[in-house]
Formats: C-alpha cells, sequence, structure tokens
C-alpha cells in the first residue's frame, strides 16, 4: 500500500501527520508516495485557523479525485472536527476522522471502521477526547528539524478562534514521555521544536503540576545528540508574552544557545479596544513590557508575532496603535492575516465589519514594515558567528534567532548535525567554518 500525506496549518498538525503515519507503518507494510499520482490512499490532515485554509483542503480533495480516480482519500484535522459533514459528501472520500488521533486513521486507511466518529466534536464539552501523545514519535520523515509537540487543545477563549473548538481543552503529555521523545529525535534532528496548541499551558492539568520552564531546563539537562554528535538545539513554538517567566527568560539568556533565542509571540493587535473585543488576556502595554524586558535580556533575539487586520470595530486609531507599537518593539518578522470569520466564534457576532479592502491595505502597510525591519535586523547580524541547522539537503539553513540564510560550503553540509559559521555583511548567507564531522551510529 502506498500513502501520500497531505498535511495543512501549522507544526502541531505535522506533528500529528508523523504520528498517523507511525502508527500505520507500525501494523501495516506500507511504503510513502512522494507524487499524489502513485498512491493507493491519500490522507489529508487539514486545518481550520481561516476560511482560506478550509477551502484549500477542499481544494486539495478535488484535485487528488482528479488526478489519481482511484485513489482512497481519508480526511482528518480541525477541519474534519467542525465540517465532518461536508466532507463526507465530496466525491473521492473514503473515510472521516474528526481530529487528530493516530489510531483512529490507521483504521480508516487500513479499512476497520471506514466512515469514524469520535464523538460530537462541535463542543469543548465533548465526552471524548482524543489521546495527546501515548506514542513515542522516532522522526520527522524528510526533515532536519524535529517537532517535539508537550500538549494539546486551549483553555482559552479568544473571540476569533476556532481552532479551540476543534482542539478541545487543553492536556499535557507527562514529563517522562516528552523526554523519551525528545531522546529518540535527538538521534535524527539537531534541532527540535517544543510545539503544541497553547505550550505556555503546559503543565497545569498534570498531577502534580509543573509548568514548560521546568520540562525545558529537564529537556536541556537530559536529552544529549547521538554518539558523535553535540546535543540538538531546542526552540520554542509559539508562546505567549505573557507566559515567559523569568526562569524561561533565563534559560533563553544563559543556554549558550541550546534554547534558540527566538520568540513567536502572538499579538493579533495593537489597540487595547480590539484585544478586549478579541477576547485577549493582555494589553498594549503588558505585552510592550514583557517584550522589551525579554529584549534587554535576550540578543541576539529573533521576534515574531501574528496580527489580526481588520478585526471587528477595528479603528483607524486602532490600526495606527498597531502599527506604532511594531515600530517600537524589536521584530524581526511578522505574520500578518486580514480577519477571517469562523463559524461557532463569538466573533461572528460582532458588529463593526471592516471592509476587506481596508483590512488587505492595513495589512499590506504591517507587512511592509516588518519588511524593512527584517532587512535592517539582518544587516545588523552581518559579520557575525552563528550556528545553523540545514533545512533539508538544499541550499538553505536557519539560525538560532531565526534568521533564514543561503549556505556557502565546499562540501554539501551533513543535515543530520548543528555547523558552525559566519554570517555575510548583510546577514543574508552563512560561510561554514568547515564541513562537520561525519556522523557516528
Amino acid at each position: 500500500m502506498r500513502l501520500h500525506f497531505k498535511t495543512f496549518g501549522c507544526k502541531a498538525n505535522q506533528y500529528d501527520t508523523e504520528r498517523m503515519r507511525q502508527a500505520i507503518e507500525v501494523v501495516a507494510g506500507t511504503a510513502g508516495a512522494a507524487a499524489l499520482e502513485d498512491a493507493d490512499v491519500c490522507v489529508v490532515n487539514t486545518c481550520t485557523v481561516t476560511n482560506a485554509a478550509d477551502a484549500g483542503a477542499r481544494r486539495f480533495i478535488r484535485r487528488a479525485a482528479r488526478v489519481n480516480p482511484g485513489v482512497r482519500i481519508v480526511v482528518a484535522g480541525c477541519s474534519a472536527v467542525l465540517r465532518a459533514g461536508d466532507y463526507r459528501r465530496m466525491a473521492g472520500v473514503d473515510g472521516v476522522v474528526e481530529g487528530h488521533d493516530p489510531g483512529a486513521v490507521r483504521n480508516a486507511v487500513l479499512g476497520a471502521g471506514g466512515l469514524v466518529q469520535l464523538g460530537a466534536r462541535g463542543s469543548l464539552d465533548r465526552g471524548h477526547l482524543e489521546p495527546v501523545g501515548a506514542t513515542v514519535l522516532r522522526r520527522r520523515a524528510g526533515a532536519t528539524r524535529g517537532w517535539l509537540k508537550v500538549q494539546d487543545g486551549c483553555d482559552r477563549k479568544c473571540a476569533f478562534c476556532a481552532t479551540r473548538l476543534a482542539r478541545g481543552r487543553s492536556r499535557s503529555r507527562h514529563p517522562d514521555e516528552v523526554v523519551a521523545e525528545a531522546r529518540v529525535l535527538a538521534r535524527t534532528h539537531p534541532e527540535l521544536v517544543i510545539t503544541g496548541v497553547h505550550i505556555g499551558h503546559y503543565g497545569r492539568d498534570l498531577t502534580p503540576r509543573t509548568t514548560l520552564t521546568a520540562l525545558v531546563r529537564r529537556l536541556l539537562r537530559e536529552v544529549a545528540g547521538a554518539s558523535g554528535t553535540a546535543a540538538p538545539r531546542f526552540r520554542l513554538g509559539s508562546i505567549e508574552a505573557t507566559e515567559i517567566d523569568d526562569g524561561m527568560l533565563g534559560l533563553l539568556a544563559d543556554s549558550d544557545g541550546r534554547l534558540a533565542s527566538h520568540l513567536h509571540m502572538p499579538l493579533q493587535s495593537g489597540a487595547d479596544p480590539v484585544l478586549r473585543n478579541m477576547r485577549r488576556w493582555h494589553t498594549r502595554e503588558q505585552y510592550r513590557r514583557r517584550a522589551l524586558e525579554i529584549a534587554a535580556r535576550v540578543s541576539p533575539l529573533g521576534l515574531g508575532a501574528d496580527i489580526i487586520t481588520g478585526f471587528p470595530g477595528e479603528s483607524p486609531a486602532d490600526h495606527a496603535n498597531t502599527v506604532s507599537l511594531v515600530r517600537e518593539l524589536p521584530f524581526t518578522y511578522l505574520h500578518v492575516f486580514p480577519y477571517s470569520p469562523r463559524d461557532g466564534t463569538a466573533a461572528m457576532h460582532l458588529d463593526g465589519r471592516v471592509p476587506e479592502r481596508v483590512s488587505r491595505e492595513r495589512g499590506r502597510e504591517l507587512r511592509e514594515l516588518a519588511d524593512r525591519k527584517a532587512v535592517r535586523y539582518a544587516c545588523d547580524r552581518g559579520g557575525q558567528a552563528v550556528d545553523v541547522v540545514m533545512e533539508g539537503r538544499g541550499g538553505t539553513a536557519l539560525t538560532g534567532d531565526y534568521l533564514r540564510v543561503a549556505v556557502d560550503a565546499a562540501l554539501p553540509p551533513d543535515p543530520s548535525i548543528l555547523h558552525s559559521g559566519r554570517l555575510s555583511g548583510e546577514g543574508t548567507r552563512v560561510v561554514l567554518d568547515t564541513p562537520g564531522p561525519e556522523r557516528v551510529n
């Protein structure tokens, strides 16, 4: 059986796809199909963060059925939770798994269960919640950076977010399980990204209660690299500014690069009236103050954020406040999205809709500002020493502070280790010192 996987959305979804792949491979002699046209079964792991994500999954399914009429299509993921009926009615769809449970996906792929339904998925109060871990992931296929998922779900109630409706309440993996998986992943990945849906809430539901900082401290202490290689670099996935405690700040500042000097801290808006309508739990000033405190301790610092433009009720003055905050803070990149109404969210019922044209123009202004800041930051980093992880076997690499750079090397760099080098004057290329040591298995 030849399997093709298509993943939409975030790192948590990409991690879940690897768990699905592994769950199937453990019990069946399957082979990967790089090309959709060669597949016997296609598993589509969907995302529902925006309307565009839903639409993209539907377009892909229609294309899959068209280019490979004999392929069996199994749909899973967040969009499948909230729109299961829509996918069941699509031509070519053989199975729908309402969530990310790898066992349920395995059953659907192998024909043990057909159309799978795991309880009523439209509510956070549903009785069944899919397992968050249980299986130790061996590796992330075809990638140099490994995803290490530490929790799933979210207990917050942001007005715009449909992901929490699909993922359910926050559930944390036991620290022992996370450490065990990290040790396995470190054999093949020189960098591990700590990911989840709301990692700042890690450990609140465990007994005894623990924290993300305690988990990261343990990972840095207990996870080494494979024989003959350095210990892996860890990187935090998206985390709220107000959930970076002083202990985590100390690890970022003092781990000698073991914890990457990079943070992605969702902002969404730089205006308090919009933040209140969004049901965010921080104010503009709280975010601003914490970002500046972090920048004062951690250098260099790659700093990114998500921003939504055109949220209902966003005035020109609100947008101006967002722009001024972006100018002030040391962002090195931004992810900017126009507001997308999502069924079942509180924002659907808000007045003051902003025209799409205005939302797009506000987004363009923020992206152009972010691009200018990114260029300045890269130039400021020019000539400095860095450790980079290769991105596959291509010609690009990633620094600890999240600069994506072209690679100059006499020989093809080994993707299984971190490499030392020096950035070019404009900070867009890295010249590696020497080829890294050969991997010892």
